[in-house]
């Protein structure tokens, strides 16, 4: 489980840094105030899963995988711009991963809680 929660956030990393990048060098805003709130506007998202995520939570990996549609939506949108074309390919690479990763993650802890009788409160107490 913790290698997949690690490649959980090397992805969320990369497409911050993708959308990062793409931001600050390649189609910033005139004024830099305005570049650095729209920055945070479109990585809020990923921040507001991050701390859900951290714990390792299915609802924070569920919103994750809801949270990386807004990045493939983003990506097929800018991918038929001849200048943005290999950060679109890139975003859409980390969404997808990050979608699949999550949705799996979600799927094995799902596995484990119902193998062990866990939920999302702590385990049961069965009477002996």
């Amino acid at each position: 489980m913790r290698g997949w929660l690690f490649l959980t956030f090397i992805l969320i990393g990369s497409l911050i840094g993708v959308t990062g990048m793409r931001q600050i060098f390649i189609e910033p805003l005139p004024n830099p105030s305005a570049n650095g709130i729209w920055l945070v506007l479109q990585i809020l998202p990923l921040l507001l899963c991050l701390p859900a995520a951290l714990r390792g939570q299915i609802k924070g990996m569920f919103f994750l995988c809801l949270v990386s549609t807004l990045y493939f939506i983003h990506g097929v949108l800018i991918i038929f711009d001849p200048e943005l074309f290999y950060w679109a390919v890139a975003e859409l690479f980390f969404s997808l991963s990050l979608c699949g990763v999550t949705a799996l993650f979600v799927r094995k802890l799902r596995e484990f809680n119902a193998t062990y009788e866990v939920d999302e409160s702590g385990p049961k107490e069965t009477d002996s």
